[in-house]
């Protein structure tokens, strides 16, 4: 999901675009499969792919920050402002998280329930990991990507460590905001800001990189990705852990080291595909990437909207399929009329400026 003005990269918004399309069919089969269906096998498949989609954001919403702070640099020489500066856009972006919230009670009604408003959301998240890391924006470039590898070391090494804290005393909202556990919510600090550091180490070093120089980039993409995703597979799945108690699916530095390596991967699969395979034409998935944050914020208030309650959990693997194809073609559809219209308006609003 894209918050500010940026240089645009054709292989980010194709990579957003394909972050979009896993979030839709994970939200869509969640909300309508059959309850008798979700221990069978389509159903988990479309939910482990799904999963994918949230370290996507939280990574490109990173990368986005490390583009920010590298413009922020060459304009602003005060370190209090940059950090001033970037303070300013996490705010934003919980207040569209705070937004969303009431929007998805507000479509909820006659069935609301005031807890929606206060769900700890990938929005939440984002907007706090962001405020935290902000900080970062007083570093410079050249240092700012290994602080951030370190950020996102530290988050994941001790998110198993803050998960067994006794946390009995604290309110509520505070355990959903940092850790993982029953009941809470689903995107706490612990471990998911990591996923927001590794995004801003990255998009630090894409944004300083030469044109020429990017293949050479991307193949250290993939030669790390592959050793992220190999390393956490083979620490995952040692008979002893570091840990007292680590839980692999909520609070494992194991599993961020693969979702890492997976965007890196996905990072390079996509400049591939947009320099060298697609061309200069329309493409659909671009055009979803463009869209992030209005495809999110419109298809979740489709997919589990009151609108829609008498067809949830009613259908089968097929039926889901399809009603996946619906939601998605929709989503294309409104994207590719906002930006056509977006087109058509912007030279209007250049000779009304001259």
């Amino acid at each position: 999901m894209m918050f500010d003005s940026v240089k645009r990269f054709p292989f980010l918004d194709w990579m957003r675009g394909l972050a979009i399309l896993v979030m839709i069919e994970c939200h869509t089969f969640n909300s309508f499969t059959r309850v008798d269906l979700r221990d069978g096998g389509p159903y988990i498949l479309s939910q482990f792919i799904g999963g994918m989609a949230a370290p996507l954001f939280l990574f490109m919403a990173g990368m986005t920050m490390g583009f920010q702070m590298e413009s922020l640099e060459r304009r602003e020489a005060s370190r209090w402002g940059r950090w001033r500066e970037s303070l300013k856009r996490a705010g934003f972006v919980l207040f569209i998280a705070f937004t969303f919230r009431f929007t998805n009670w507000l479509f909820s009604v006659p069935h609301a329930n005031l807890q929606e408003l206060t769900k700890v959301d990938i929005l939440n998240c984002m907007g706090v990991g962001m405020a935290a890391l902000a900080a970062l924006a007083a570093v410079r470039t050249k240092e700012r990507a290994r602080a951030a590898v370190a950020a996102g070391v530290l988050i994941a090494a001790i998110s198993p460590l803050m998960t067994t804290l006794p946390w009995g005393g604290s309110p509520a909202l505070l355990q959903e905001y940092l850790v993982p556990g029953q009941a809470r919510g689903h995107f706490p600090f612990f471990p998911w800001v990591a996923y927001i550091a590794f995004g801003l180490a990255v998009g630090t070093i894409v944004k300083r990189a030469p044109a020429d120089r990017f293949d050479r980039l991307m193949q250290w993409s993939v030669l790390i990705g592959g050793i992220m995703i190999t390393s956490g597979q083979y620490f995952s799945n040692l008979p002893f852990s570091f840990y007292p108690h680590a839980n692999f699916w909520t609070d494992s530095p194991a599993l961020i080291s693969i979702r890492v390596g997976i965007c890196l991967l996905i990072m390079a699969g996509s400049y591939l595909w947009t320099e060298y395979c697609a061309g200069a034409r329309w493409s659909w998935m671009q055009a979803l990437g463009k869209n992030s944050l209005m495809v999110y914020w419109i298809h979740v208030m489709i997919v589990y909207g009151a609108m829609v309650r008498p067809v949830k959990r009613s259908m089968d693997i097929p039926q889901a399929t399809v009603a996946t194809a619906i939601v998605a073609g929709m989503m294309v559809l409104m994207s590719a009329l906002w930006l056509r219209w977006k087109g058509r308006k912007a030279p209007k609003a250049k000779i009304a400026a001259a």
